[in-house]
């Protein structure tokens, strides 16, 4: 079978959330586009950070959602990849840390995402041949 990697299989483009956004505003958002998280740009693109469900959970019940950026409530320890990264690195980065998502970065910028979904859906395509 032929090596795949992250651009194979990545969603774009990707919803991503701003640093001065509100809480409430990427609950929109990723209610919107049916999404459990997001990583999180500056002004010019670059990743800083990741947002997800449980990030906002951890401060969407003190009241004060509206007043709380994603800034103040995303995870700043990112593990993201390449386009060219294989598949087989991705998953056991993210079976090891247990994590959902990983952003594509190519020069800083987002290009991409990969999700559990992504390689779900992948694995589909491969054993559907069987």
């Amino acid at each position: 079978m032929k090596a795949r990697h992250a651009s194979d299989i990545m969603t774009k483009p990707v919803i991503t959330a701003g640093r001065d956004m509100k809480l409430t505003q990427a609950i929109d958002l990723m209610l919107r586009w049916h999404i459990s998280g997001m990583p999180v740009v500056d002004e010019g693109g670059k990743l800083i950070g990741i947002i997800s469900e449980l990030d906002i959970m951890n401060f969407a019940f003190d009241g004060l959602a509206h007043e709380t950026t994603v800034e103040e409530a995303m995870s700043k320890d990112v593990v993201s990849f390449p386009p060219d990264a294989d598949i087989e690195t991705i998953i056991n980065v993210c079976v090891t840390r247990r994590i959902r998502r990983v952003p594509v970065v190519q020069d800083g910028k987002v290009v991409g995402i990969v999700s559990r979904r992504d390689v779900l859906r992948e694995m589909q395509k491969i054993y559907s041949r069987y």
